[in-house]
């Protein structure tokens, strides 16, 4: 330090001793000389005073610190470091700022402010998670958030300590570190443990919390609680130690105290039912509960009290049964207190009060015997050695007992509790690491210290002791690491005071030894003592006092009295009354009192320490502890337990005995501040160099002390070391370490002098020729102007004058004519203009009224077309909410019901159903095959028969025809004819019979529908009734505003509703996703190396998706296959091709015959086609019918040929992929039996489909020969039997065989037809009969399997509806009635909907069969009209020709935007399409490419009428994106990728579903090519789901790319060079507890977060993201960089000064510059910023009058009341020219904000999400000039 430096000047502010506030703050008047006797000081009120000052009598005082480093975040900041400046810096802090925090080095001090604080809230847990302790403000999260990270870092356990007075805030404390580990390491399992931990609290508060005259909840009792860690780091478990339990507070309390919290809290729940048999009342009637003769907690209410500690005893295990002995013993101990015992006449003797209630309800809730404690109350036993003897007690020694038993009962029961709280919390997976919080009670000295007092201290002992060398310990390690010498610091070592305590011959000593003599008391104890320890210094004896001694603690003089100490550590408790409740017949009672050995620990761990608790045991055992040796063994396992893990250390302190909030008391402050070790941080710290900087924060500050040439040094650390070796010329005043500079005490403020003077004096120098400067050229502009305006001053003067004379000339010649001429004209002009202006202003009044009038009446019309206009849009939005609410809730119902039955469909009971008893049905269609062929053979010998007989009829009947004929040749017509016409009649009259029946239940159904739809219009508008109301006040009462305000509310509640659903649609997603894993956690957990699913993608997608799937037919082959694979086996049928090949083969010999079969066909065709010059004849439309059937049955057999093809591939890649694994046995024979299965049943379905083909062809043939030769009667019998349905079952087959057979006889050339084989044909007639009826038993067979299937779902479907109603009603009878209703209503809510949606389908199904019968009913109309005109018809008309449906040939047309595929493609398509794509390969295309292509596939699907294809690929797509994303979860590309394709793919459905709402925009081309057959409304529900979930989970990837950026690039990064000014930050300097190197963690800067932003936008414009919802992902972005700016500045006050809100609006303003260049100023992004716009403008303006307080409310609107007072409270000036805000200015501020309503939440929500909008965008692209590029791989889709 230079030597002409003298710290007590003029001026200089000093700290003075006072009687009252401790230290008093003063000012030197003059110069104080070294060795003059007094200091001239003035007060701070203007008072002189004289200081004397000596070597011997007081020294010089402390110098106060300049007011920069007043208000510090940490102590060791202070540049002096002192009592006075410690006191002064935590009152300003505490009062001004009302920070109740503050760091000392490595402690924590937290002031209790006795009011609830919001700083406690998840968001502020969110805040200081991961961050550095130095980097936020002091916070009991911080130090739990650098207890965990260091837990996690070094893997070394850790303890955070927690000490004080009672009132302290101790247990408060604790709780909020234990609900930060709760919170931050929350279990990773479903077990919820982190809540059972914070459960414990409540129920240790209510057993060993009480009110005492210093706290209304203090913990009468120590505890040290271990929350257990897994690898991971998530709470797996806990465990918990307790301490020293007052058991005295149980018998006694002093006045204005309370007992036990437990006790009142029962007392005020006497009157539930389930208490009635404690037989309780109010406190006031108990000995126990009322002797501090005030009962009542304010603000307290135990009855709810009680609620939440039993909730914590059901949330921890505890059974109902044990909670009630629990409540027994409690109310038991209450009894006993009131148990009255009335002394006898002789005064040795006493009993207990004939029929004493109280003690008949003790004995009664403990299950004891009431003799036997009566007796054994009054009484005691003495052994001998010989005899044994029962003595009678006095009253006062009766009493003493009762009591004793009391505290014993409640002793072993809190001992019970903790024992069970902690099996609760134990865990029986591994333990890592843990975190230990101790809670133990502070110094206490009272008026009168007793053997409890002397146990808090020892305990407090043996914690300073181990506090000081930690603080050691750690100022050791600082040095050494920064290679500083290490000169010996002598702190204070408390080691004499414990020896004397606790060492041999000690206090404890002594005092067990007087306990083990018969007859030893306190007075011999304390003798003994003064024998023992007179000479110690740290051990007095009283003057006035035998009974009394003094012991010097750290913390102050402390006298005891010795009275009780050997009564209470003896804890005697007589022996019959123990073994009277040991005999107890409730088990918990009996196990309370079971004698206990303490046994070793089973495991020796770092985290399982054992738990130790103060068991009492038998009075007369031998090895018995005394409560003094039980609370050193565990003090001594406690300090084990510390010194093996990292402490961290938070001081309580209590600033005032009256528990007002914010009051100081500065005593009681100083005395804690001594006591609790604070001070002698301090003292450590100031004893070596507590001031230190690092290098680049010294230069930054100290730079103005540098001269020009050291600032272009590179090497600053060289600069900073020649500054301070010039600065300073004490070399011992500071040193250089490896990355900070050490300073003495006092330096710091002697740089900071010089810096101030620094700037002082270069500020008076700049404004000294400033000031110059600015009046030389103010003299010299006047001067000049002073000349300018004399010269043209005088001669404007003299131009004047000369003019004057001039004109005066003129004049007098000019006036006589110039007068009179005047006068007239004037004259004139005044009469004209008066005219004039009475008639303009005739007119002007006439045409105002006229206007007026018009104006009014066009204003009426306005009026009344506008509100008429304003009334329909109200009610159309309201209608249109209505209707969105409601398909939103239908929607969700049906998502439910469809997601059950689809798990119900895909469940494994199912499928086993399904396959059971399949093998026995084919043994059984085997047997029947082998009769029926039998069956078969006895029929083709009676055929002959019925041939032969039927030859000679048919002869008959040909002769009777023909005379028939020749008699009647038109009456069998007309009588055929009319058959048919009655058959139809028939019919149709069946089918209006239906149809009325239809009706009349679709009426019905319609009716109770329109009623509900008319109560619900009747609700509605009554609804709109008091809207209308409620509107017409407000419009009275803001007529200007009204629209205004209404529209921006609907739209409120439409923007808060859509965040609901798209938060429910998160959750849900989240779920699924949570789903989702678990399957595969579960599927990889039972894998098996030969177990697979479907080895088809499009199956796996199907049985993932939410939405209706394709089913897939199965798969089949012939008989011969099967065969093989039975022989072969399924491992070498699955390797064998041969098998595959012939599958192909059969399968191409079914195409070959389907080939043939249409080539016979088209033949017949071409033959009817060449006879068409013949007259048509009346049966031609009928047999036109017939071949349009049979046409249409062809397609059907070919469509199911290519269906078969399908499933055949299918069947070959599974095959191949089972074959390819390698499975169990087990499995192989399930695979094979599938396999078998699947292969028959497509056996069976390829004779089927033969049968049919034969049939056709028959049939076809037959007609073709019968139109060639039979005449017009065989035509006519030939065309009824072809227009009747086709024969399915065996009656139907036997008339259409009977029908062949009598065409073929009614043939002339008989044999002929024979030898072409006829009869053949007969023959295969009969066998396909034979197959019709076997394929007829197998369909019967199937529907009754289904049936039974459908009744076993129903039954499991009734038992689940059972188990839920049960579920229900369990949970109904545990509510409230209030509740109950309420449940009911929204019951009953549910239920109607779901009814109205089952109807609404119903009406559905009803409307869709009734257009299918109007469509049959047209057909036979047009049937009955043809055959009546058939009738009408003359009987000459020659032969029909026989008509076909002829197969048009399409022409070759242009690209209609279609894309079609093979369904078996439909995998790859998927696979190439989303699954493989990258969003690089498509980058060169049109954007969004993946969605035109799907779009054009769904059209081509639309096109051709396939529900199934649609179904299928939107399904697929859907599916296969959710994949895609999870897959790529991290990765913003695809997520912005795809997001793009969903929402531009929902625009296409829109855009082409054919509503008018969405084709306003098309062009006719577009318009054309419009979805035709399929409403996808659902699908673009879905979609539109899936899109909201992709910008989720897009919005959270970004934001965890930006949120390490956000606070390093708009705080700390310097954006403008040199502007912020640098602090002493003290020990916990910035990013203490994580830079490990010197370069430091990484720093980002605003650059480079605008260009990640920038990053972000290009990628979203590159792949065609809409840009409203381009504007949506940066305003959810920008709130987030605002939220967390702004909540980093509300916690950290090193930000809050001028020069940091300049770089802050600087930073903002960058930002608001981006968004304009991107075009992203109009999206709301820049609203985001306002909240931190205003908190810079706050930090920068000015903040002094009431015009200031003014101007900030109206200018910070987005900032909360409390945001604003925060900002103000944490502002700190950076250099001695700014000022400090004031607390008055403050107060000013909170006055004029009191009319705010504003939330009392002090941060802002970073997971606030604003609901996304995906508006309508069409496409202007048309879809037939998309290019699909060859590099997709798409080759198999097919332009169309």
């Amino acid at each position: 330090m230079a030597s002409d430096y003298n710290p007590y000047c003029q001026f200089t502010r000093v700290w003075i001793p006072d009687q009252d506030d401790v230290w008093k703050a003063a000012e030197i008047t003059k110069d104080y000389k070294e060795g003059e006797p007094v200091l001239h000081l003035q007060l701070e009120d203007g008072t002189p005073l004289e200081y004397q000052v000596g070597p011997k009598s007081n020294a010089l005082p402390f110098l106060r610190n300049p007011d920069i480093l007043v208000g510090e975040n940490d102590l060791t900041a202070l540049s002096y470091l002192h009592e006075p400046a410690v006191l002064h810096n935590l009152r300003v802090r505490f009062l001004e700022s009302n920070n109740i925090y503050t760091y000392c080095g490595i402690v924590l001090v937290a002031i209790n402010p006795y009011e609830q604080l919001q700083i406690y809230g998840e968001e502020v847990i969110t805040a200081y998670s991961g961050q550095n302790m130095g980097d936020m403000d002091p916070h009991i999260f911080a130090v739990a958030e650098e207890a965990y990270k260091q837990m996690a870092r070094d893997e070394k356990n850790q303890s955070i300590i927690v000490s004080g007075e009672s009132g302290a805030g101790k247990t408060v404390s604790a709780k909020y570190a234990m609900r930060y580990f709760a919170t931050v390491g929350g279990s990773s399992s479903d077990a919820n443990v982190e809540e059972k931990v914070l459960a414990s609290n409540p129920i240790m508060e209510a057993i060993g919390n009480a009110k005492t005259t210093r706290n209304d909840n203090s913990s009468r009792f120590g505890k040290y609680i271990q929350i257990v860690f897994s690898r991971h780091y998530h709470i797996i478990g806990a465990n918990m130690r307790t301490y020293l339990l007052e058991k005295s507070r149980v018998v006694f309390q002093a006045e204005e105290e309370r007992n036990y919290h437990i006790f009142y809290q029962l007392c005020a729940s006497a009157t539930l039912p389930e208490f009635k048999e404690l037989g309780l009342t109010s406190a006031e009637d108990f000995t126990y509960t009322s002797l501090g003769e005030n009962i009542f907690i304010e603000g307290v209410n135990d009855a709810e009290d009680l609620k939440r500690t039993r909730e914590a005893f059901t949330l921890l295990g505890i059974k109902e049964s044990n909670q009630s002995g629990i409540f027994k013993i409690l109310a038991s101990i209450l009894h006993l207190g009131n148990v009255e015992i009335i002394s006898e006449r002789d005064g040795e003797s006493c009993h207990v009060g004939r029929n004493d209630v109280h003690l008949e309800h003790f004995c009664r809730l403990l299950g004891v015997e009431l003799k036997q404690m009566d007796h054994w109350l009054c009484h005691r036993k003495l052994a001998t050695a010989s005899e044994t003897y029962v003595k009678t007690m006095s009253c006062k020694q009766a009493n003493n007992a009762r009591d004793a038993l009391a505290k014993h009962i409640y002793a072993r029961l809190f001992d019970w509790i903790v024992e069970h709280i902690n099996k609760a919390l134990q865990t029986s997976s591994k333990q890592h690491s843990f975190i230990g919080v101790l809670d133990i009670y502070g110094f206490e000295t009272f008026e009168v210290n007793s053997f409890e007092q002397f146990c808090i201290n020892y305990a407090n002992e043996k914690l300073q002791q181990q506090f000081n060398s930690h603080v050691f310990k750690l100022e050791q390690e600082e040095y050494m690491k920064e290679q500083i010498p290490w000169t010996l610091i002598d702190f204070y070592d408390n080691q004499p005071c414990i020896d004397l305590i606790e060492a041999r011959l000690g206090i404890l000593d002594l005092l067990d030894e007087e306990c083990k003599v018969p007859k030893g008391t306190d007075q011999n104890w304390a003798q003994k003592l003064y024998k023992q320890h007179s000479g110690s210094a740290h051990f007095q004896k009283p003057r006035m006092s035998n009974t009394s001694f003094i012991i010097i603690h750290f913390a102050d003089k402390v006298e005891y009295q010795c009275e009780g100490f050997l009564e209470k550590n003896r804890d005697t408790v007589y022996e019959e009354q123990i073994n009277i409740l040991k005999a107890s017949q409730f088990q918990l009672v009996a196990d309370l009192f079971q004698e206990k050995d303490d046994l070793p620990s089973s495991k020796s761990s770092k985290v399982n320490v054992r738990s130790l608790k103060t068991v009492p045991k038998v009075p007369n055992k031998e090895h018995r502890k005394t409560v003094g040796h039980q609370f050193r063994s565990s003090l001594h396992l406690l300090m084990d337990t510390l010194n093996a893990t990292t402490p961290h250390y938070v001081r309580c302190i209590k600033p005032n005995d009256f528990k007002e909030a914010f009051s100081f008391d500065s005593r009681r402050a100083v005395q804690q501040l001594r006591a609790c070790g604070v001070l002698e941080t301090i003292r450590i710290s100031a004893a070596g160099y507590p001031s230190r900087w690092t290098y680049p924060d010294f230069f930054s500050r100290y730079r103005v002390l540098m001269r020009k040439s050291d600032l272009s040094s590179a090497d600053k650390k060289q600069v900073c070391k020649n500054l301070l070796e010039t600065l300073i010329k004490e070399p011992d005043m500071f040193q250089f370490g490896k990355t900070k500079i050490f300073f003495r005490a006092g330096q710091v403020a002697y740089l900071e002098k010089l810096r101030t003077d620094k700037f002082r004096s270069a500020c008076i120098k700049i404004q000294k020729t400033v000031r110059g400067w600015l009046q030389r050229i103010r003299y010299r502009k006047i001067r000049r102007a002073a000349l300018e305006l004399q010269r043209y001053g005088r001669g404007y003067l003299a131009r004047r004058y000369a003019e004057f004379l001039r004109q005066n000339r003129a004049a007098l010649i000019c006036q006589k004519q110039y007068r009179m001429v005047r006068e007239r004209r004037k004259f004139l002009r005044i009469r004209r203009a008066a005219m004039t202006i009475q008639a303009y202003t005739r007119g002007m009044f006439t045409r105002r009224i006229y206007w007026e009038f018009l104006l009014h009446h066009k204003a009426m019309i306005i009026q009344k077309h506008v509100r008429g206009w304003l009334q329909r849009k109200k009610f159309l939005r309201a209608r249109n909410a209505a209707i969105v609410i409601q398909c939103g809730f239908r929607r969700m119902q049906a998502k439910r019901l469809l997601k059950q039955r689809k798990i119900e469909a895909r469940s494994a009971q199912h499928l086993k159903k399904l396959n059971t008893g399949m093998e026995n049905k084919i043994v059984q269609l085997t047997r029947k095959m082998d009769e029926q062929s039998k069956e078969l053979k006895t029929q083709n010998e009676q055929l002959l028969t019925v041939n032969a007989s039927l030859g000679s009829e048919v002869t008959k009947l040909q002769k009777e025809l023909e005379l028939v004929r020749n008699q009647q040749p038109d009456g069998g017509k007309v009588m055929s004819l009319q058959e048919e016409v009655e058959k139809l009649r028939e019919e149709l009259q069946e089918a209006h019979t239906q149809r009325k029946k239809m009706e009349e239940e679709h009426g019905s159904e319609k009716l109770s529908l329109t009623q509900r739809v008319e109560e619900l219009e009747r609700e509605n508008s009554l609804l709109k009734t008091e809207k209308e109301e409620m509107n017409r006040r407000i419009q009275q009462q803001a007529k200007n505003s009204a629209e205004d305000l209404s529209s921006s509310s609907l739209e409120t509640e439409l923007d808060q509703e859509r965040e609901r659903y798209q938060n429910l649609l998160k959750e849900f997603s989240r779920l699924e996703m949570r789903y989702e894993n678990l399957k595969e956690e579960v599927s990889l957990s039972k894998f098996h190396p030969g177990h697979r699913r479907t080895t088809s993608d499009q199956i796996s997608l199907e049985s993932d998706s939410n939405y209706p799937s394709v089913s897939t037919s199965e798969v089949g082959d012939t008989e011969d296959s099967i065969q093989l694979v039975d022989e072969m086996g399924v491992e070498k049928a699955a390797m064998d091709i041969s098998l595959f090949m012939k599958l192909q083969k059969r399968v191409r010999e079914l195409e070959t015959e389907r080939k043939r079969l249409q080539v016979n066909l088209d033949k017949m065709e071409e033959i009817a086609k060449r006879k068409g010059s013949e007259a048509k004849s009346p049966t031609s439309d009928v047999e036109t019918a017939d071949l349009a059937y049979n046409n249409l049955k062809r397609q059907e057999l070919e469509s199911e040929n290519k269906k078969l093809k399908n499933d055949l591939n299918d069947l070959r890649k599974t095959i191949s992929e089972r074959a390819s694994q390698d499975s169990s046995s087990n499995e192989l024979q399930d695979s094979y039996n599938l396999l078998l299965s699947q292969l028959r049943a497509a056996n069976e379905e390829l004779d089927a489909r033969k049968e049919e083909v034969l049939i056709l062809r028959t049939q076809i043939v037959s007609n073709v020969q019968l139109q060639e030769q039979s005449e017009r009667i065989e035509s006519e019998v030939d065309g009824g039997l072809n227009n009747s349905k086709e024969p399915m079952d065996k009656e139907e087959a036997l008339k259409a065989y009977h029908g062949l057979c009598e065409s073929k006889n009614n043939l002339q050339d008989w044999c002929l037809l024979n030898e072409d084989g006829e009869l053949g044909l007969a023959y295969q007639g009969l066998k396909q009969v034979a197959r019709l009826l076997e394929a007829q038993l197998q369909t019967q067979t199937r529907q009754h399997r289904d049936e039974l299937e459908a009744l076993h779902t129903q039954i499991e479907l009734l038992k689940d509806d059972i188990e839920k109603k049960q579920e229900l009603l369990n949970y109904t009878s545990s509510l409230s009635p209030e509740a109950k209703v309420e449940y009911s209503v929204q019951q009953e809510i549910t239920r109607l909907t779901n009814d109205n949606l089952d109807l609404k389908e119903l009406v559905e199904k009803l409307e869709k069969n009734e257009r299918k019968l109007k469509k049959q009913l047209r057909i036979y109309m047009k049937k009955v009209q043809e055959l009546a005109a058939q009738a009408a018809a003359q009987s000459g008309s020659s032969k029909g020709e026989l008509t076909r449906q002829v197969t048009l040939q399409r022409k070759e047309k242009d690209f209609e935007g279609m894309l079609e595929y093979m369904k078996e493609d439909e995998v790859l398509l998927i696979k190439t399409l989303i699954t493989d794509i990258r969003p690089s390969s498509v980058a060169a295309t049109v954007p969004c490419l993946p969605a035109y292509i799907l779009f054009m596939c769904i059209r081509h699907a639309d096109y051709v009428n396939d529900d199934q294809k649609v179904e299928s690929l939107l399904t697929s797509t859907i599916n296969a994106i959710k994949k895609v994303l999870k897959r790529n979860n991290d990765d913003f590309e695809m997520m912005s990728f795809w997001l793009a394709n969903s929402s531009r793919l929902l625009h296409c459905l829109k855009q082409y579903s054919g509503e008018e709402a969405f084709m306003t925009q098309n062009t006719p081309k577009q318009n054309e090519h419009c979805l035709k057959n399929f409403d996808l409304a659902e699908y673009r529900q879905v979609l539109s789901d899936l899109s909201i979930q992709i910008y989720q989970q897009l919005i959270k990837v970004a934001e965890g790319i930006i949120q390490p950026m956000i606070v390093s690039a708009m705080l700390e990064s310097e954006s403008i060079p040199s502007l912020a000014g640098v602090k002493p930050m003290g020990y916990r300097n910035r990013s203490s507890s994580m830079d490990t190197d010197a370069d430091g963690p990484t720093t980002y800067t605003l650059q480079g977060l605008i260009r990640q932003l920038s990053q972000f936008n290009s990628i979203m414009r590159d792949q065609g993201l809409d840009p409203e919802i381009v504007g949506q992902v940066f305003r959810q972005l920008f709130h987030c960089i605002n939220a967390v700016t702004l909540n980093n500045l509300l916690l950290r006050k090193d930000v809050c000064s001028w020069s940091a809100g300049m770089q802050l609006r600087y930073n903002t303003s960058q930002l608001e510059e981006w968004l304009r260049a991107n075009n992203l100023f109009q999206s709301k992004a820049s609203a985001t910023l306002e909240p931190i716009i205003q908190a810079a403008q706050l930090l920068q303006v000015k903040k002094k009058t009431s015009q200031d307080a003014e101007a900030i409310c109206s200018l910070c609107t987005a900032l909360t009341v409390q945001q604003i007072v925060k900002i103000l409270n944490l502002y700190t000036p950076l250099n001695e020219f700014e000022e400090r805000v004031t607390v008055s200015f403050i107060r000013n501020i909170q006055s004029n904000l009191q009319e705010r309503n504003d939330p009392p939440q002090l941060l802002m929500d970073t997971k606030h999400t604003f609901p996304v909008l995906f508006p309508y965008a069409p496409s202007a692209l048309n879809l037939e000039t998309m290019h699909i590029p060859a590099s997709l791989g798409l080759d198999f889709l097919i332009r169309v």
